[in-house]
């Protein structure tokens, strides 16, 4: 036996050992227990997974999805606050002394037309801050989320005897916007209630099929950044360049001078994308027009690469329109959002830890070492505060084995998350999903 998967097992075992039994039967016997009471939930969760995937909302419109996760959750008896950073819920479950392990289920969807022609398909639409028509979407399975939420907190909730301490479940708004983590934890998130000493969340995986597990030790996901750039130039006639100052040219070469950031001034080794995903500029074939906008996105894992990197385009972009005889007072302007998103790092301690309680529940063979990604998002915030506090985001798989394997023969590409034809497969997802985020908080709180 590995000495990752032993020591998992062991823990387990110890955990487990207060009926007299043997600990392997203990073990057995308690993950009989959750997998019978998963089985007997899983007609109500079908029944919410399906709802909330055909009534998506969008980032901090979460006003219906907050209220129906919250009435769950006090159905079952917990202590739920609403409009925690917005429309954010915080449930919270005491039994007895011992740790406190936070769970975090994300609410928001995108503003994607659904296409995969399900017959609880997403078919609304609405006006988004812009006042834009859009159609919504659970695309990034935020609604298998919620639902393993809920399943977990009843099965939790009917299993008190075999864990202690303090349980505290949240709906998390806004996770698309990068915005939810920040609201919550700037309106008490880890004052008002009670902090914890471990933070959990699960991803639905578009890659990994239904059934298992996928994990990241360390950097998991990345630092996202968004860039704004407006070329500044002096427009004219397109007969006549030579009195203009053409920013479509510039716009070209900064565009062009932003790729040697990556290949020449980051470290080999240190992973990052500089990626220009719009460029804007002109209004007719033979107008030169006086700006040009870029949009860029910026990934990395490093804080200090993502500095270098925006100090490196900062240069080059006021250095490529000097080159062109910019003006002092025509030079491009640079614009860094606020708010990005930081990047994951999952403890790798708990990571190897709860790989080997999920080997153990589900089989090794169910649980597979994913390589980090340049994805981003927000749960990262949780482990980022003064505190310190240990987290792990795992990877839930949720499409047929069948169409996995084939993909990876060469078949059809799988789609990808924010795809409007990605669709999880229910079952055996989400009770996936309930078992192994069920498991994680027993070997976290589980009586000794």
């Amino acid at each position: 036996m590995k000495p990752l998967l032993r020591s998992s097992v062991i823990g387990l075992f110890a955990l487990l050992a207060t009926a007299g039994l043997c600990p392997a039967q203990d073990a057995e016997a308690l993950r009989g227990q959750v997998q019978g009471k998963v089985d007997a939930g899983y007609g109500q969760l079908d029944a919410l997974y399906k709802h909330l995937h055909a009534n998506p909302e969008l980032s901090f419109h979460e006003v219906k999805t907050s209220a129906k996760i919250a009435g769950e959750l006090k159905q079952l008896g917990y202590e739920v606050t609403e409009k925690v950073g917005g429309h954010g819920v915080v449930a919270v479950l005491r039994n007895g002394a011992g740790p406190t392990v936070l769970v975090r289920a994300d609410m928001d969807a995108l503003p994607v037309k659904e296409q995969t022609g399900l017959p609880y398909a997403s078919k609304v639409t609405t006006t988004d801050d812009k006042g834009h028509e859009v159609s919504v979407m659970h695309a990034c399975g935020h609604d298998v989320h919620m639902t393993c939420l809920v399943g977990v907190a009843r099965v939790l909730g009917q299993l008190k005897a075999h864990w202690q301490g303090t349980l505290v479940l949240i709906g998390q708004p806004a996770e698309e916007r990068i915005g939810g983590a920040k609201a919550m934890l700037a309106d008490g998130l880890f004052t008002r209630f009670p902090k914890p000493n471990y933070c959990l969340a699960l991803h639905v995986a578009s890659d990994f099929p239904a059934g298992s597990i996928g994990y990241t030790e360390g950097f998991a996901l990345a630092n996202s950044d968004f860039v704004d750039i407006v070329v500044r130039g002096l427009g004219g006639h397109g007969a006549m360049p030579n009195k203009t100052k053409d920013p479509v040219v510039l716009a070209a070469q900064i565009v062009l001078a932003l790729q040697t950031i990556i290949s020449r001034e980051i470290e080999p080794t240190e992973p990052a994308v500089v990626t220009v995903g719009s460029i804007h500029g002109g209004t007719k074939h033979n107008i030169i027009p006086d700006e040009v906008h870029l949009q860029l996105t910026i990934r990395s894992y490093s804080d200090a690469v993502r500095d270098q990197t925006v100090a490196a385009i900062e240069r080059i972009v006021r250095g490529q329109a000097l080159s062109a005889g910019i003006p002092e007072d025509r030079l491009p302007t640079v614009t860094v959002g606020e708010g990005g998103a930081k990047a994951t790092y999952n403890d790798p301690a708990l990571a190897q830890r709860m790989a080997g309680v999920f080997a153990a529940w589900l089989g090794p063979d169910k649980v597979l070492k994913r390589k980090p990604t340049m994805g981003a998002e927000d749960f990262g915030m949780y482990g980022r505060t003064e505190d310190k506090i240990p987290i792990l985001m795992f990877w839930l798989g949720s499409v047929d084995a069948k169409r996995v394997a084939d993909s990876q023969r060469g078949g059809a590409p799988l789609p990808g998350l924010h795809s409007p034809l990605f669709y999880p497969i229910p079952e055996p997802t989400i009770k996936t999903g309930v078992l192994t985020m069920t498991a994680a908080v027993l070997e976290l709180m589980g009586k000794r």
